[in-house]
């Protein structure tokens, strides 16, 4: 008998653990597909294998959702950045769903089309104006299908709900994502607040992504459950945060960081530093866990194998990994096989990594 795919909403309701995919800027920008600045996703009509084998790396890490790969996939951002490609925002959109879909179809994984801030905000242009922008994206992801949509990366509360009050028009079901910390948005408009916002506006998921690393941004949509739940209302959470340490931010988060974007690898996450934030994010009720910038397969492995006694299985990935080292009981020198336990991994405080360096980077303000 064939099996009928479940639904987002149908996988959150019945509490299962969804993994997200996000991340591939910063990924693709690391294997010389991306432009760093511009942050254009090109890519996935200049170079389609790559984001092919991107999907297809973090779907066997353990990620039952393969987010399209249209960040800042507006044509008002694209400008410069493709002008001499003569690549259009609608023709990147749809070459990222037809990737998602294929990567998905190998798995048990949804699509998700995805849509971010724009320009247009940020220059002050009309509600109208930027609207336009989503519903032409959208129009896009109904062509192709996506199973829901995720409206991420947005500095302003408002500009979001701009956003999900178009793509709910889809009846896809939406989430929406703020890049913010427990201090708020760009506006000062409190995690609560925003929630509360969202929620009326149409999202029926909500939570934080990049800027921030993966405590902080649990706190922050821990402060969105709560005043969703003050409020009366109902949601599902999600949090798709940095696979970057930055426990020194401002409200700008990494981008205030003297390393960003070209010296942030001695900040990377531990697969065991993502073990501990997937259980203290399942801890807080938030059942869409994922990664964004920094994030790579092994750290999505990472969150799968920690909460594989809740989702019931572990990622194909596995297959070549030893649980908290066990392959290393194979290995040849004898204070090396020491380690395949546990209580050394979850315990271990690792070098910060380079010596002569400070503890701490002075973030510009």
């Amino acid at each position: 008998m064939a099996t009928i795919k479940k639904g987002i909403l149908e996988r959150l309701n019945a509490r299962e653990v969804v993994i997200g995919d996000g991340g591939f800027v910063i990924a693709l920008e690391k294997r010389g597909y991306v432009k760093a600045g511009p942050w254009t996703p090109e890519a996935s009509v200049t170079h389609p294998e790559a984001v092919r084998q991107l999907h297809r790396e973090f779907l066997r890490a353990g990620s039952n959702v393969m987010q399209t790969f249209t960040f800042y996939s507006s044509d008002d951002k694209l400008g410069n950045s493709t002008e001499a490609l003569k690549i259009t925002g609608t023709q990147i959109n749809e070459a990222a769903c037809d990737l998602a879909r294929q990567v998905a179809s190998e798995g048990d994984a949804l699509v998700a089309g995805g849509v971010s801030q724009t320009p247009s905000y940020l220059k002050c242009k009309s509600e109208t104006e930027v609207k336009a922008i989503f519903k032409k994206q959208l129009e896009v992801f109904v062509k192709k299908n996506v199973d829901f949509l995720i409206a991420e990366y947005f500095e302003h509360v408002e500009e979001l709900e701009w956003a999900v009050q178009v793509l709910k028009t889809s009846g896809k079901p939406v989430a929406a994502s703020l890049c913010m910390g427990p201090e708020g948005e760009m506006h000062n408009v409190s995690p609560g607040e925003c929630a509360v916002r969202l929620v009326k506006a149409g999202a029926q998921i909500v939570g934080v992504n990049c800027h921030c690393d993966p405590m902080t941004c649990v706190k922050a949509v821990k402060l969105m459950k709560e005043g969703v739940e003050k409020a009366g209302l109902t949601a599902h959470y999600m949090v798709q945060p940095l696979g970057f340490h930055t426990p020194d931010c401002n409200c700008q988060g990494y981008l205030n960081l003297p390393e960003f974007p070209f010296a942030l690898e001695t900040r990377s996450l531990t697969r065991w530093d993502a073990h501990k934030y997937a259980r203290e994010a399942y801890k807080a009720g938030i059942r869409f866990i994922g990664g964004c910038c920094g994030f790579e397969p092994y750290h999505i492995r990472a969150v799968a194998e920690e909460l594989a006694p809740e989702r019931g299985f572990l990622p194909a990935a596995s297959e070549k990994h030893g649980m908290w080292g066990a392959s290393l009981e194979m290995h040849t020198k004898p204070w090396v096989r020491a380690r395949s336990r546990r209580d050394y991994w979850e315990h271990l405080l690792p070098a910060s990594g380079r010596p002569m360096c400070p503890s701490l980077s002075t973030p510009d303000t």
